[in-house]
């Protein structure tokens, strides 16, 4: 069975580790902070900063785009979200876009209409990007699957947008190959770069590490079937892009320092060509427990296997999926933020930003049930009681970063309130 990015549940491997010595020593305040290694990068644009993943791949009929559709937002891209058809597990608040596409979903609890953005919209971009700079995120991955179908125009589209607003708000940005179902991916992706995302490196807002361009792929080693490829050929496409000049993230399964569960074996070498680790973190945990126990157990061995070869180390720091409720009004990611810094990571990846889908998104989001449509079943931000703002999480990632940079004190009770 394909393991999908955009939906990893909890392995049985994963859930039987938390119950074991490690979860324990972890709960009790046992396990030692461990004194990190030195990095193997100085400060850049990825290393001592937080990431945002940013996937821009919302779209409707009527807004311009290539594709011309309710591209992400609905199962059946030629009909408006519906009940029962609306592929948004969380809603997002749309009080901030000029420009909104109405659904065919109820109205919402509070009254209006249940209207959707568009990430073709410049504007939309724009006010992402704003986002970023005005809660102190560093940088975001523009996501790129396959561009050589259908799909291909209008994410080609996007990085210009994306180009544009991270420009014009003085952020960074890079570009993150998803090789998921990429056939040919081994030449394409090299065809791809050099015809047209490396065009792109000549911005004053493309990521630089290293003083190398900074490029990502996402998803070498996986033992699914969506991602076949041999581990010779991934690390051919490695090193293609690191003797252009790249300083290349390998996006790699959780496992990959162990070569178990999730990664195939065979393949530490092409792990170990990587600049940067970034370990696959969505569907692991979903609890403050998990965490704890994936700091002893998964983390602080990983940090030290990057320490030893080199690698800077950027792992995944999750706001939870909204929808089962795994959230605990922003204790699980603080929870997160505050044992990376412990673990003494170089980096950290936000899984994601704008990713409604999964529900585990950052952007502004519906706040209460008055602001999600009615009889939907979608869960807002105060879905556990406590009343959080439509913001509370892009101000909780801005706190996060603030804790890596060492602009705040270690602290295990999280210093951002749901509600301002």
């Amino acid at each position: 069975m394909s393991i999908s990015r955009r939906s990893f549940l909890l392995t049985g491997a994963a859930v039987a580790a938390a119950a074991g010595t490690g979860f324990a020593a972890s709960q009790a305040g046992a396990a030692p902070a461990p004194q990190a290694g030195p990095a193997a990068s100085p400060a850049g644009d990825v290393v001592g900063k937080v990431t945002v993943g940013y996937q821009g791949w919302f779209a409707a009929p009527g807004d311009g785009a290539p594709i011309n559709g309710w591209w992400h937002w609905s199962p059946d891209m030629s009909k408006a979200p519906a009940p029962g058809a609306n592929s948004a597990k969380s809603w997002p608040d749309v009080s901030e876009y000029t420009r909104t596409y109405p659904t065919a979903m109820p109205d919402l609890n509070g009254g209006g209409k249940a209207a959707l953005f568009s990430s073709w919209d410049q504007q939309t971009v724009d006010t992402h990007f704003r986002w970023m700079r005005e809660y102190g995120i560093d940088t975001a991955a523009l996501q790129r699957f396959n561009p050589f179908g259908s799909e291909g125009p209008t994410r080609d589209g996007m990085a210009q947008k994306v180009r544009q607003a991270a420009e014009a708000n003085g952020r960074k940005f890079y570009v993150m190959y998803d090789v998921t179902n990429w056939n040919g991916m081994r030449e394409q992706v090299k065809q791809d770069w050099t015809e047209k995302m490396s065009a792109h490196t000549s911005s004053s807002a493309y990521a630089h590490q290293n003083g190398r361009p900074v490029v990502c792929v996402w998803g070498f080693g996986f033992s699914d079937d969506a991602r076949p490829f041999g581990a010779e050929e991934c690390l051919d496409v490695v090193n293609w892009f690191k003797a252009r000049g790249c300083y290349v993230i390998g996006g790699v399964p959780t496992h990959w320092r162990t070569e178990s569960e999730d990664s195939r074996p065979g393949f530490s070498e092409v792990y170990h060509a990587f600049d940067m680790i970034s370990p696959w973190m969505v569907g692991r945990i979903g609890s403050v427990a998990d965490a704890d126990n994936f700091y002893a157990n998964v983390n602080t061995p990983d940090q030290a296997e990057c320490d030893a070869h080199g690698i800077d180390y950027q792992p995944c720091v999750l706001p939870g999926d909204l929808q089962d409720g795994q959230r605990a009004h922003g204790d699980f990611m603080w929870r997160q933020f505050y044992n990376m810094k412990r673990v003494g990571v170089q980096g950290i990846y936000i899984s994601m930003f704008d990713e409604y889908n999964e529900a585990n998104q950052i952007a502004k989001t519906a706040a209460s049930a008055a602001d999600v449509p009615s009889g939907s079943g979608i869960k807002a931000l105060d879905e556990d009681g406590t009343a959080c703002s439509s913001d509370y999480y892009l101000r909780l990632t801005g706190d996060g970063g603030k804790l890596l940079r060492g602009e705040i004190p270690l602290t295990e009770t999280r210093p951002t309130r749901p509600v301002v």
